[in-house]
């Protein structure tokens, strides 16, 4: 975002400081969504959409209070629509996923991310992977058969809300490709706008097919659906957007695979949820092996990019 550049070569210490304050701060917002999920005690679907849907209200208020309206031509609002489509989709399994497991092993398994987005370039864009690359996906499918199979030999309904992780992990990959295209057309905002209300009408229509209830819910619910919007998907993409316009991809991609360790960490203290060993087992190997295929992708930038 433009209001948000540092010119280069002039970062002084204190800004320096607050990128890493706004990266940890984005750390810790992020890492309570799933925990606010639960607190709500309300459908996936309707979790999702209010979350959406009152983001995109605050959004709108953002837009409009720059004096313009979304600076978006047909293409780029196409691609937005197509990024907050797949996006619904992957809250409404994610969402779905924590009310049958608790909010832990369905943001570890969302956190696969990029395995899928790196197969995702090689099938679309002919982008070719290292031997790192394959690695670090055949560790983490292998922590993510450990901590499935684990929920599915305990209940099938664990293990269906593990699943619901993984499929969500698709779906969000699915929308990181999509967003690649659509963020060359526009700027973040405007097109965070778009994607965001594509996503609040894919989230409502989910919640009215599977016939779940919109209104009706406690005064908690009703905080937990503001906190979700006003915070999560509004104060969170700010301070994570911030952080990735002034702080290395080298330093935030490891650091945001620290969600689902903060997301554990208040789960076991808030809802007292415990874990198998074979369950710790499939996370560490999640983390390790989603942190290779990062790493692979930063070593084969670093040798592609021209020295400075």
């Amino acid at each position: 975002m433009s209001q948000l550049h540092v010119p280069q070569g002039r970062i002084s210490q204190p800004a320096s400081i607050r990128n890493y304050l706004a990266l940890a701060a984005g750390l810790l917002v992020i890492g309570a969504s799933g925990i606010l999920v639960q607190v709500a005690d309300a459908p996936g679907p309707v979790s999702g959409f209010y979350r959406m849907g009152i983001g995109w209200l605050v959004l709108s208020v953002l837009v409009v209070g720059r004096g313009r309206g979304p600076q978006m031509s047909p293409r780029a609002f196409g691609w937005a629509a197509l990024a907050g489509l797949f996006f619904g989709l992957d809250l409404t399994f994610w969402t779905s996923g924590i009310m049958l497991s608790g909010p832990t092993k369905p943001t570890l398994l969302a956190n696969t991310t990029p395995l899928w987005v790196g197969l995702g370039a090689m099938l679309l864009f002919r982008e070719r992977h290292s031997p790192m690359f394959w690695a670090g996906l055949v560790v983490a499918l292998s922590g993510a058969a450990l901590v499935v199979g684990d929920d599915l030999l305990q209940s099938p309904e664990l293990g269906l809300g593990s699943a619901f992780g993984l499929v969500s992990a698709f779906f969000y990959s699915a929308f990181f490709l999509a967003a690649q295209r659509g963020r060359a057309q526009t700027n973040a905002l405007s097109f965070a706008w778009a994607s965001a209300l594509a996503s609040a009408l894919v989230l409502l229509a989910a919640a009215v097919i599977l016939g779940q209830d919109l209104s009706g819910y406690s005064r908690q619910t009703v905080l937990a659906f503001v906190l979700m919007g006003v915070v999560i998907q509004v104060v969170g993409w700010l301070l994570i957007t911030y952080a990735q316009g002034h702080l290395p991809a080298s330093i935030i991609s490891p650091t945001m695979l620290g969600q689902p360790v903060l997301t554990g960490l208040f789960s076991v203290l808030l809802f007292g949820e415990r874990f198998s060993t074979w369950e710790v087992l499939g996370a560490v190997l999640v983390l390790g092996g989603v942190f290779l295929v990062h790493r692979s992708k930063r070593l084969r930038k670093d040798r592609h990019d021209p020295p400075r």
